[in-house]
């Protein structure tokens, strides 16, 4: 008689759960069976976080020679990391600049051109002798005192050379983060075509935004002329022009050229 009554209520209890669970079901929408989803979500992510812990530790020990790894993830996927050696200094430039020609001329039978040189940062002390000396050999001369105070840091020199002689610096700076011109931002400097030119306010270098799209260089006697933005030098382009230099991201160069008898007064970016 007692097993049958706890027979009885189990099989009521029972009765009373279903009548309970098909209630609910009509409100929540019931997905696949979430003991064994949670059982193979939480297989996936031991075995991915092991791949990603192995791939890792492998990575580390390969990267220096620049070794291709495959790295497993979920059961048929592979990706594949490639660890890249450090740039060389002859790839960052340290020891041979990068050298844009910005103008071109001839004055009195002699002709001049003025060009941007830029020199990678170097990151040891022996880069920054090494490359101490290769500025030296083509006459430069940084903006700092000693080879160690070149590291971290990149140089530019903008140049102007006439006939076979070796280009003289006109511009030139070396700095770990050189500023970025804006807007109307403008430096320049006034020079001669050639050392023994009469004047010395003929040619007009600088640099502005990489966003200005003309410069107006003033002459003392009224009369003007425009740099226009071009892309490049090739035969035939404007004397008078802004252009980018490679490797220097953070501003364009322009030079002016004056007519015959002109003496430089003012320059303005004036788009």
């Amino acid at each position: 008689m007692s097993a049958d009554r706890e027979n009885h209520d189990m099989t009521q209890a029972e009765s009373d759960i279903a009548l309970l669970l098909a209630d609910a079901a009509d409100e929540v929408e019931i997905g696949i069976a979430p003991v064994q989803a949670v059982m193979r979500g939480g297989r996936r992510r031991r075995s991915r976080r092991w791949a990603v812990a192995a791939a890792t530790a492998v990575a580390v020990l390969a990267g220096a020679a620049g070794v291709t790894v495959a790295v497993a993830g979920l059961p048929g996927e592979q990706r594949t990391q490639v660890a890249a050696p450090p740039a060389s200094p002859e790839a960052r430039h340290v020891y041979e600049p990068q050298v844009t020609e910005l103008s071109r001329g001839v004055y009195k039978g002699t002709e001049w051109h003025v060009s941007v040189q830029v020199w990678g940062a170097p990151r040891t002390d022996a880069e920054a002798v090494r490359q101490w000396h290769a500025m030296a050999a083509l006459g430069m001369k940084p903006a700092v005192d000693k080879p160690a105070e070149l590291v971290g840091r990149t140089s530019h020199f903008a140049t102007r050379a006439s006939g076979g002689d070796r280009p003289q610096q006109l511009m030139y700076d070396s700095v770990a983060a050189p500023d970025r011109m804006s807007g109307t931002d403008l430096q320049s400097m006034a020079t001669r075509f050639t050392p023994d030119a009469a004047s010395s306010g003929q040619l007009v270098v600088g640099e502005v935004a990489t966003t200005a799209r003309e410069v107006t260089c003033q002459w003392k006697d009224g009369t003007s002329t425009v740099a226009r933005l071009a892309t490049g030098h090739t035969p035939g382009s404007p004397a008078s022009a802004i252009r980018p230099a490679a490797g220097y991201p953070w501003a364009n160069w322009f030079v002016c050229v004056s007519p015959e008898g002109k003496i430089f007064k003012e320059v303005k970016v004036t788009k």
